[in-house]
């Protein structure tokens, strides 16, 4: 009997920028690349083949996606992006612009039937803005809601999960010790929420950042907001291993 594929995770993590004149363009996102470590160790436990990359350049992170076509893909496809970014872009570490459109694009069903029918689930760890969110007293069973945010780049491939560290035209936060959003994802993999359904398990993952996770410092008593979106058509499992 052969044995069945492997799922494949790539995590890029950028932690020192430069611009074309060879000046530091953004600051040292330290802490990153422990965390990065750290969630790589967890999912090659969840039976994930796992490919780190650091310092990719914009150009580098395409054609790690572009890699990704020609791969033996298993039951799910995780890839977790690390860097400096704003409203729909990561920057690679010549702080040149990466769409989030363009690496979606590269996965497209016409250009990636490989991973055409298999869940794919992007985790993004980069600002969205400047703003920062204070954070607001909640109150349940008053008021109307908020209209949503939508953004033009959400186009997402069929089968695909994109679940961010804040709110459109928010700042994300890290620190020496890791980000709020993937420390927050890292403990939720780590303990028994692992084996949920995954957009319950998402949800699991909001929740320990809008309730226990609080900036310090230059920053005291800011908070961060996650938010996903998903065109997933049934309930996957891809950290029950």
């Amino acid at each position: 009997m052969s044995q069945a594929r492997q799922s494949r995770a790539l995590v890029i993590v950028n932690t020192h920028f430069i611009s074309g004149d060879g000046d530091g363009a953004f600051g040292t996102r330290r802490g990153a690349e422990r965390e990065a470590k750290q969630l790589c160790d967890i999912l090659s436990r969840l039976n994930y083949k796992v490919k780190l990359r650091h310092n990719k350049t914009a150009k580098e992170i395409e054609d790690l996606y572009r890699q990704e076509r020609r791969r033996e893909h298993g039951e799910y496809f995780v890839s977790v992006i690390s860097s400096h970014g704003d409203e729909g872009l990561v920057f690679g570490c010549d702080s040149e612009p990466v769409q989030l459109t363009r690496i979606f694009q590269i996965l497209a069903l016409e250009k990636c039937p490989a991973l055409t029918k298999i869940p794919k689930i992007f985790f993004i760890q980069a600002c969205r803005g400047t703003e920062l969110d204070h954070g607001v007293v909640v109150e349940c069973d008053s008021g109307e809601p908020e209209p949503a945010c939508s953004s033009h780049y959400l186009s997402i491939p069929p089968q695909t999960v994109v679940m961010f560290a804040c709110s459109p035209g928010y700042a994300a936060f890290l620190n020496a010790r890791g980000s709020m959003f993937l420390q927050a994802l890292r403990k939720v993999l780590e303990g028994e929420e692992r084996h949920l359904a995954l957009n319950r398990l998402l949800t699991r993952v909001n929740w320990e950042v809008a309730f226990r996770c609080q900036a310090r410092g230059t920053y005291e008593g800011c908070k961060e907001m996650p938010c996903f979106v998903t065109n997933l058509l049934q309930e996957v499992f891809p950290f029950s291993a």
